[in-house]
């Protein structure tokens, strides 16, 4: 898997390159300062997950996601960050990352994360999961609330849980193809654009 290491500090860039490459699965394709560089070097390199910093001059982790992630949808953006900050937290989530993890985790769990993102999963570090849960909770509901199957609504919620089509096939005893049909279904009929933007529907409204 090609990442992008994105973060304003340097320290910050070289450790977790190093930390990086010592995988055999990854390969860090390059590193960039803010969000801006962070576009610019994902249309030129096209990699499958950059790791994104929040905080950041010029253009921020939240802006910087959702360019990715309006133009190049098979990019994954894993946003890793010291800020649990309310309001980063949702509008990095609602930008399109597929997941939220702190830099205070162990070395092997942030590498475990992206391997987990990598594989269709969505990651959010316990802490901030129970955060966006209470805050989508405490919004005001949508005016419109598709009516949904029993099985839409089973496969919605472990969607939430931030499990991948294989996982929740394992789960429930269906192919990997009925679930990955259950999800574009749910997408079309709930007008949404990825996986992230479902799980916040069900966090919102379940």
């Amino acid at each position: 898997m090609k990442i992008l290491i994105v973060d304003d500090d340097a320290l910050i860039r070289d450790g977790l390159k190093i930390l990086i490459d010592l995988e055999n699965d990854f390969e860090v394709t390059g590193t960039a300062a803010n969000g801006q560089e962070a576009f610019e070097m994902c249309q030129k390199q096209r990699p499958d997950l950059v790791l994104m910093d929040i905080r950041m001059p010029i253009m921020d982790g939240v802006l910087g996601t959702k360019l990715i992630k309006q133009h190049f949808n098979t990019i994954k953006v894993v946003i890793l960050t010291t800020f649990k900050d309310d309001d980063y937290i949702k509008e990095a989530i609602k930008s399109g990352a597929e997941g939220y993890i702190l830099k205070n985790q162990p070395s092997d769990s942030i590498i475990e994360s992206l391997r987990a993102v990598g594989k269709g999963n969505i990651v959010l570090e316990r802490e901030v999961a129970s955060a966006l849960s209470t805050m989508l909770k405490d919004e005001k509901k949508a005016p419109l609330k598709l009516d949904l199957s029993d099985r839409e609504l089973e496969i919605l919620g472990l969607i939430a849980e931030g499990l991948s089509n294989k996982e929740i096939a394992q789960r429930i005893y269906l192919s990997e193809g009925t679930i990955r049909n259950y999800t574009t279904g749910l997408l079309e009929k709930l007008k949404l654009r990825d996986r992230t933007q479902l799980a916040i529907y069900y966090l919102k409204n379940f």
